[in-house]
């Protein structure tokens, strides 16, 4: 497997077709729906009698000509026989091919929803390392560009394209039977040079196509991340800044749109050049025979009403073929996600893990994000059942990579993890994640309502168990307060709740989990203190009887932990409960010497400011009093 590449889709040749052909006969026929292959099989069937009809119908047209030109008693009953059964002809033609589609449409609509439902899968399975380099505006149009794809492919290329070649070969053998090889020989070059030129020059133009392409995703993506990140713009006042970036992905878009525009005008140029020449030459001998007496009229129009019937499709072929193309470039980018290696995977034969009291194990763990990044270097330690451990550190100490490796966003590469006693590589990930509730310093909520925000940590819970959660992390009676209630949407990024108040409806959302391990990685560091003291009450409740693994910038939030490590360049340096690592006058003692003198300095300021603002309101009460 390999990685998804962030560049322009590649150009889609022969290989990369016929690849993307495969990958998606499976869903056109798949094993395990006897209905969608017997649908298919009908579809084809009514494909090719609406095919022999629209051969046969100029024929029956042709016969009532003749028959008009004929003296005779029959001259009124046979024509008008011949013009019903051309009529009926007609409508078999047309309600076959209606019955095609309306039978295919369930296969096609499956393929498309269940090539969708597994690259979306797919996407979610994979690694931590994919999502963090994915840019998401260009992901999802790839998504729905491949999958819009499909739908054109199956119902242009199966019934559009191969339905007219196989008209195009009955017709010549129908030529070729009824007249002379010549008129079959014009046909088939005609045609030829027709699809050739078409073929040709929709290559040629593909590269203004995808370059549309790769601008409007580049387009979309500036649009989706400076949306998203709109007070960050605002902050900086670069509004103009971002408009330009966005302009420029459009107008890079423009120029190729018109290059694409003119170049279609160049083929349908020489398209209808093609189709002119041909026409006029065939039906230029059409009348030379005629004169000549070795065809009819009714011969006449036969070859006129071929010409016609195959060349008003062709019209089209030049779109059909150039959007063929690009649906499969689509779906080959589509397609090409599900060949991104998970990275982290379940072992063959990966059980359940059985919890029996949660203690958790880190053995001699190692970690390269890459060889030249080591993070983590010889790391053990045990969280007993029930307890609570924390680690501490400076900043890039690796103390947020212990808790994605133990919640297996990666893998270690080198010692082993486990939870009560078992390896957290032979567990199932399903398994290992329910039994761990996650409280991240940056709590991003979904752009819902504060109910479904707080059920996401179990979906299936009743509406009392959801309040219940919210009593206990503190913030059900911030709720009820609102106007709507747990019906309250919370913004994109539920950016119209306050910090605190995110992180109370993460911890509820965790409560409601009801999971046997706690990670708090950092969950208060991004919080005013007045707020982390009140969400730390809510957080040690909920830790309570738990194991919990705490990641702690503030250490004054983890002086009740029952050990701390203290972790320097990926190396636990120190380990000790508060009082021990105190005494002991190392790393420890100088963070929280450090971080006690930074408390200090603010509460002088702030009551400085208080003093001051008391000052000013005295003031102002003695000058009223005057």
């Amino acid at each position: 497997m390999k990685p998804l590449s962030t560049d322009a889709p590649p150009a889609s040749g022969r290989r990369n077709d016929m690849k993307t052909i495969r990958t998606l006969l499976p869903y056109l026929w798949p094993k395990d729906s006897a209905n969608m292959r017997w649908r298919v099989a009908i579809a084809v069937l009514l494909l090719v009698a609406a095919k022999v009809i629209s051969v046969v119908t100029p024929i029956i047209y042709k016969l009532a000509i003749d028959a008009f030109d004929t003296k005779g008693a029959a001259i009124i009953a046979v024509p008008i026989a011949l013009l019903i059964a051309y009529g009926v002809a007609r409508v078999l033609s047309i309600a076959f091919g209606e019955l095609r589609d309306a039978v295919f449409a369930r296969v096609a609509q499956r393929a498309i929803r269940e090539a969708g439902v597994k690259t979306f899968r797919h996407l979610h399975q994979l690694a931590l390392r994919f999502h963090l380099d994915r840019q998401t505006g260009r992901l999802s149009r790839s998504v729905e560009r491949g999958t819009k794809g499909i739908d054109f492919l199956l119902n242009f290329m199966l019934f559009s394209i191969i339905p007219t070649l196989l008209e195009i070969l009955m017709v010549c053998g129908v030529m070729w039977g009824l007249f002379n090889g010549w008129y079959a020989l014009v046909t088939f070059v005609t045609l030829s040079i027709y699809i050739v030129w078409t073929v040709l020059v929709t290559d040629w133009r593909l590269k203004f196509r995808r370059r549309m392409n790769t601008m409007d995703g580049e387009a979309n993506t500036k649009a989706i991340d400076s949306l998203l990140n709109y007070e960050t713009v605002k902050y900086f006042g670069n509004e103009d800044h971002e408009t330009r970036r966005f302009e420029q992905a459009l107008r890079a878009y423009e120029e190729a749109a018109v290059k694409s525009k003119v170049s279609l005008s160049l083929l349908n140029i020489g398209q209808a050049s093609v189709i002119s020449i041909g026409l006029t030459a065939l039906i230029v001998m059409a009348g030379y025979g005629v004169k000549n007496g070795t065809m009819s009229l009714g011969d006449f129009v036969l070859v006129n009403s071929y010409l016609i019937q195959l060349f008003l499709p062709l019209n089209f072929l030049g779109f059909v073929y150039r959007e063929i193309k690009q649906s499969l470039a689509d779906m080959e980018e589509m397609f090409s996600l599900l060949e991104v290696s998970r990275e982290v995977d379940d072992a063959p034969g990966a059980k359940d893990l059985a919890v029996a009291g949660a203690e958790i194990t880190f053995d001699h763990v190692n970690f390269d994000y890459t060889p030249e990044r080591n993070i983590l270097k010889d790391v053990s330690f045990r969280v007993p059942a029930g307890h609570t451990v924390a680690i501490v550190g400076p900043s890039g100490a690796g103390k947020s990579t212990i808790s994605r490796l133990l919640y297996r966003f990666y893998d270690a590469t080198g010692g082993h993890i486990a939870i009560d006693g078992q390896n957290i590589r032979d567990v199932t990930q399903g398994s290992l994640r329910a039994a761990i509730g996650v409280v991240p310093q940056d709590t991003v909520l979904f752009n819902d309502t504060i109910y479904y925000n707080i059920a996401y940590g179990r979906p299936s819970a009743t509406p009392s168990e959801v309040e219940e959660a919210a009593r206990l992390a503190s913030v059900h009676d911030f709720v009820i307060g609102l106007p709507d209630g747990y019906n309250t949407s919370v913004g994109e990024r539920g950016l119209k709740l306050s910090g605190g108040e995110k992180q109370r409806v993460a911890i509820a959302r965790t409560i409601l989990k009801d999971p046997a391990i706690l990670l708090f990685d950092e969950a208060t560091s991004a919080l005013d203190t007045h707020t982390e003291r009140e969400i730390q009450q809510s957080l040690e409740s909920v830790a309570a009887n738990r194991t919990a693994l705490v990641i702690a910038h503030r250490l004054s939030t983890i002086v009740g932990a029952d050990e701390i490590l203290v972790l320097d360049h990926g190396r636990i340096v120190e380990r000790g409960n508060h009082k021990t690592l105190l005494s002991e006058g190392g790393a420890y003692a100088h963070m929280w010497q450090r971080q006690q003198e930074a408390a200090q300095a603010l509460e002088t300021i702030e009551r400085q400011s208080e003093e001051e603002r008391g000052g000013e309101t005295a003031g102002d009460s003695s000058e009223a009093a005057e």
